[in-house]
């Protein structure tokens, strides 16, 4: 089963994005701050992790830098979900080791489609 890191502080979020992952047969491993994703994506080793960009304690930006600069996460597939959707963005998202970039409100499909090229399976939106 594919296991999905959500880093996310906003409850809500985080509960309309674990339930409709794992109606799509995801298992989800769930942190609310940056340190604690940090903490679960070392320990745990996911296959994919969304990463909100915003967090309390370490941010998403720094948490991706340290995923990327650590041997046994290095090469985890990061999608950075964030509400900053401003010029420029997207790119700062890639620059601090992110592998693709979404913004919120999150559409469904468009996250699953993004999910599926950086995992290289089928899945169904």
């Amino acid at each position: 089963m594919t296991r999905i890191l959500l880093v996310e502080d906003n409850e809500m979020n985080r509960d309309m994005l674990s339930r409709r992952l794992e109606r799509k047969g995801f298992q989800l491993l769930v942190a609310v701050d940056g340190i604690e994703g940090v903490a679960i994506a070392r320990t745990e080793i996911p296959d994919l992790i969304l990463m909100d960009m915003s967090l309390p304690k370490l941010d998403g930006w720094e948490a991706a830098r340290q995923l990327r600069a650590a041997p046994e996460t290095h090469s985890i597939p990061i999608i950075a979900l964030t509400a900053h959707a401003m010029a420029g963005d997207r790119e700062r998202c890639i620059a601090a080791g992110c592998d693709d970039y979404d913004t919120k409100p999150v559409e469904f499909p468009r996250l699953m489609a993004k999910i599926q090229a950086l995992l290289g399976t089928q899945v169904i939106a």
